[in-house]
């Protein structure tokens, strides 16, 4: 396989993790004594943290500030993201894997840089990745390639020998149709589901174990 350049989503692709935003759209309202709607979880699965508290003000007429909200959702998910949550399967095999052949690797993720690396520190992660790109500093969620245009021109490699890893449908079809090698990486908690992603990927993997036979 001829890859050059790896950008890599965090949260269900590289990290254990999506179990902690599952269930965090409903649980935010229902701390403030709000109904939340039917299928919000699932709905903010597709925004950045900047987008779900946009969204928070203007369907619940939340009156704090975006910042003040995002600043909220933050600390409900610090504790995991400092302590708990671990790579997936296979992850770390896998970057030796990429880094043993040269190839150029980062991050593109919706969650916020200090968490992102607070957690990648405690599982001796960081090392692998030249740059961590966020929804929030890009300005953009990635229902747009901002993001991940912005990490491979970090990268510098060329985009059809760079490849978009994501467990999230729509994600992965907003890097495919920007003309990114994507692949999909199962995640039971992925948006879209198993079917979704496939339809919108060049492969699909369920451990990282089969991606390091194919390098």
């Amino acid at each position: 396989m001829d890859i050059k350049g790896a950008i890599f989503d965090l949260d269900g692709t590289l990290l254990e993790s999506m179990y902690v935003w599952d269930t965090l759209g409903t649980q935010y309202l229902i701390e403030r004594n709000i109904e939340p709607e039917r299928g919000l979880n699932e709905k903010f699965k597709k925004l950045s943290i900047i987008q779900a508290a946009e969204y928070y003000r203007l369907r619940y007429g939340i009156t704090d500030s975006v910042e003040k909200i995002i600043d909220d959702l933050n600390k409900m998910v610090e504790n995991e993201y400092f302590y708990k949550i671990k790579p997936k399967n296979g992850v770390i095999d896998m970057l030796d894997a990429l880094e043993d052949k040269g190839v150029k690797m980062c991050i593109a993720t919706a969650t916020d840089r200090y968490l992102v690396e607070r957690c990648l520190k405690n599982n001796n992660m960081q090392q692998y990745f030249s740059a961590i790109f966020t929804c929030t500093e890009v300005g953009a969620g990635k229902d747009t390639p901002v993001i991940f245009n912005a990490a491979l021109k970090h990268l510098g490699t060329d985009k059809e020998r760079t490849y978009v890893f994501e467990d999230s449908a729509f994600a992965a079809g907003t890097a495919k149709a920007a003309g990114f090698n994507v692949i999909g990486i199962a995640d039971k908690y992925a948006q879209g589901g198993a079917s979704g992603v496939i339809a919108v990927t060049d492969d699909y993997i369920t451990d990282f174990y089969e991606w390091i036979k194919k390098i």
